[in-house]
């Protein structure tokens, strides 16, 4: 009978047999994740990182199957980066915020994290505690558990579209983005869209500006979704 399939968390950090280990599933990811960082997840393969650590590719295949259990690693290792320990306020609207909040500012250090596949399994120790937390942050809420884990969902892909478009603007030019907000506004108050200058009024200095909208918005939506 042919063995389930196991994730990188279930099995050994390396098999009994063979050499003794000269490198580590956490130096393993220690050096992606600097890869990624500095050239975007394109940079992050099997031989890049080998060389990186100064060994050969196949010496990695005794820590990891391949790439993806590497991007496996790499998401939990900078999910771990969210504090966790901060006690809970008994809202939920705010205490989720607090974790959107630390999670969009992950994003923005670690852009790579956008061009991961998204695997809604995809959770290592780490992710498993965030989840709890999360889970635990909405407790108060009168909602169903499926429906809590679809919050927690939706959040996330909040946080994730949010920090795209952050990333987005901080790459572009400021004289561009300054153009694209003049002409918007000016279009605006033309005179053929009332409604649209209405809505735009007073909100110039936050359109080149997404990180001043992302907790507003943010904290529309999770009052829409939680009640």
């Amino acid at each position: 009978m042919a063995e389930e399939p196991l994730t990188v968390w279930e099995r050994p950090e390396r098999g009994a047999r063979g050499p003794r280990p000269d490198r580590s599933r956490a130096q393993i990811t220690a050096a992606a994740v600097e890869l990624a960082d500095a050239d975007g997840l394109t940079a992050v393969s099997m031989r890049r990182v080998a060389t990186k650590l100064a060994t050969g590719p196949a010496s990695l295949y005794r820590y990891v199957s391949g790439r993806a259990e590497i991007l496996d690693l790499m998401v939990d290792a900078v999910v771990g980066e969210i504090d966790l320990g901060a006690r809970l306020s008994g809202d939920p609207v705010e205490d989720l915020l607090a974790l959107a909040v630390q999670s969009q500012a992950i994003h923005l250090r670690h852009p790579w994290l956008l061009d991961v596949p998204s695997e809604p399994l995809r959770l290592g120790p780490n992710g498993l505690d965030y989840l709890e937390h999360a889970l635990r942050a909405l407790a108060p809420a009168s909602l169903s558990d499926q429906a809590k884990l679809e919050t927690i969902g939706l959040l996330n892909g909040l946080v994730t579209q949010l920090s795209r478009a952050e990333l987005h603007v901080q790459r572009s030019s400021t004289g561009r983005q300054q153009a694209q907000a003049a002409y918007l506004i000016n279009a605006a108050v033309a005179g053929r869209h009332p409604l649209l200058a209405q809505a735009l009024a007073g909100q110039a200095d936050t359109l080149t500006a997404p990180r001043v909208q992302f907790e507003r918005l943010a904290r529309r939506v999770l009052v829409g979704l939680i009640g």
